[in-house]
Formats: C-alpha cells, sequence, structure tokens
C-alpha cells in the first residue's frame, strides 16, 4: 500500500506523468523481489516477455528497444494529456495496454501497470477513494488478459480488449458497492454492539472502532496515541474488544503485539496477488 498512498498523495501536486510514474516505481520496488532492478529508473537493455527460462529468441514477446523508449513513452504521456474528447474508461483501458506493451521497467511493469489504472481514476475524480481494485478480475482472467493484450501487438484487436477492460470496470465496480454496503453494515452492528455491551464506557470504544476503519491493524501504542488514554487503559480497551470478537491479536508474542479488525478485512478478500509481469 506504500506506493499506492504515495501515489495519491502526489496527485495533488503533480498530475500522471512518466515522473509520477518513475516515483511509484521507486516506492513499490523497494523491499520486494526484483528490488535491486534500477527501482524508478526506465530500463536501458533489451527485456522480454515469456514463459519462464526463455530466451529473447523464445520469448512470445519482446517490447520497444531501449533506444525507442524516450519516444513511445512521449508518445504514451501525450496522449494521457490529449485533451481531445473520449470515453475516458476506453481512454484508460487504452493506456494501460500500451503501458505494458512498452514495458519500460526491468521489473514491476504489471504492478506499476494495474496502479496507473487506480491513479488515472483518482485524477479525473471518477473515484474518489482507490476502492475500485481490478487485480482480482485480472487475475481470474490471467490468461485472457495475457492473450488480449497480445492480440493488440499481434493484429491490432482493440476492440476485444476494451470489451474485456470495461467487463472488468463493471463486474469490480458491482462488487465494491456490495463491499461497500456490507462495510457500512458492520459498522452499524459494531458499534450498535459496542453501546449494549459496554454502556457508559462505551464512548472510547466507539472512537477506537472508528480509528479502525482507518487503520484496521493496530498496536496499544497506536491506540494510546490515537485516544490519549494511559497505556494501561488502551490495553484495557482493546482486551475489551478482542472479547468480543471485534478484534484479533495477529503477532502470538507478548511484546510488540498487534491487532486486526479482523472481520472488516475479510470484507475485502485477499488482496492484490496478480503475478508480477
Amino acid at each position: 500500500m506504500g506506493a499506492m498512498n504515495h501515489g495519491l498523495t502526489r496527485l495533488a501536486e503533480l498530475p500522471v506523468s512518466l515522473r509520477l510514474i518513475r516515483e511509484i516505481h521507486h516506492r513499490l520496488m523497494q523491499g520486494v523481489r526484483g528490488g535491486t532492478r534500477d527501482p524508478g529508473e526506465f530500463r536501458t537493455s533489451q527485456n522480454w516477455i515469456g514463459a519462464p527460462g526463455s530466451t529473447i529468441t523464445s520469448a512470445s514477446f519482446i517490447p520497444p528497444p531501449p533506444h525507442e523508449l524516450t519516444q513511445a513513452l512521449g508518445d504514451l504521456e501525450r496522449f494521457i494529456h490529449d485533451p481531445a474528447p473520449m470515453p475516458y474508461l476506453i481512454k484508460v483501458g487504452l493506456i494501460h495496454a500500451q503501458f505494458e506493451t512498452i514495458h519500460p521497467f526491468l521489473d514491476g511493469n504489471g504492478r506499476v501497470g494495474r496502479l496507473l489504472i487506480t491513479f488515472l481514476l483518482c485524477e479525473r475524480d471518477i473515484l474518489k477513494r482507490p476502492l475500485l481494485y481490478l487485480s482480482d478480475y485480472l487475475k481470474r482472467h490471467r490468461l485472457d488478459y495475457y492473450e488480449l493484450l497480445q492480440n493488440i501487438r499481434d493484429s491490432g484487436d482493440w476492440e476485444a480488449w476494451i470489451k474485456f477492460f470495461l467487463r472488468g470496470v463493471f463486474e469490480v465496480a458491482q462488487a465494491a458497492a456490495r463491499t461497500a454496503r456490507a462495510v457500512v453494515s458492520l459498522r452499524e452492528q459494531h458499534r450498535s454492539r459496542l453501546l449494549s455491551e459496554l454502556g457508559r464506557g462505551a464512548s472510547p470504544a466507539v472512537g477506537l472502532l472508528e480509528f479502525l476503519y482507518q487503520q484496521p491493524i493496530v498496536s496499544v501504542q497506536m491506540v494510546q496515541q490515537r485516544t490519549g488514554l494511559s497505556f494501561s487503559n488502551a490495553n484495557g480497551l482493546v482486551g475489551r474488544l478482542v472479547d468480543l470478537g471485534i478484534m484479533r491479536e495477529i503477532t502470538g508474542g507478548r511484546r510488540n503485539r498487534r491487532f486486526s479488525y479482523e472481520p472488516y478485512l475479510a470484507l475485502f478478500g485477499e488482496g492484490e496477488d496478480l503475478s508480477p509481469a
């Protein structure tokens, strides 16, 4: 989430651009697989796409050579900011496909390309919050996703790709709406339970519950800072929510314990987990 949060913060002062894309890649690759492969820098060597162990001669797709990257990326940036009328979801689909075709980094192109979808939608206020995650849809339809991108490169079949992309947006938007309704229901259910179970002492617990919707994994120290309670009282407050089944200790230790708002996190499933093309 660090790359996502960084990008959303930067959008307040920097438009979606090659500069922002490089910043996101640098943040994304910190401490992950491939993180030593020029984070935040466009590649200066040839890469290719294919099965594990494939070589450039057996690759299924070879992106533009390094000496063509400047032109290709410049064209992409100009298209992003082109004011010519176009349905914006279609434009986002075109941008994502072209970014993945250019494949400008040595690693992490798939992850950056998926984040790019969210940033483009948030920049235009189509999304007020980054709640439209296409990664699960692309994961479930992984073979179709790669095949349709390749069909663009081989035969210029943009129409099939755009239909696939828009169907994904629709499905994910419907799922997001269901999740949003479930979050509202859970919030009211747990708020009512705290008021019923704790009576006059419910106020700090309700305040903590509201905080958990911003930060669903916390330590006692974080709760102490948020509520202004003493450490002992903050620890007791967390213990009450654990006893009620609202929170769960997830570290298993006696020090540096972390507690999760598990019923809330469960509404979002497993999250981002698409293979890092």
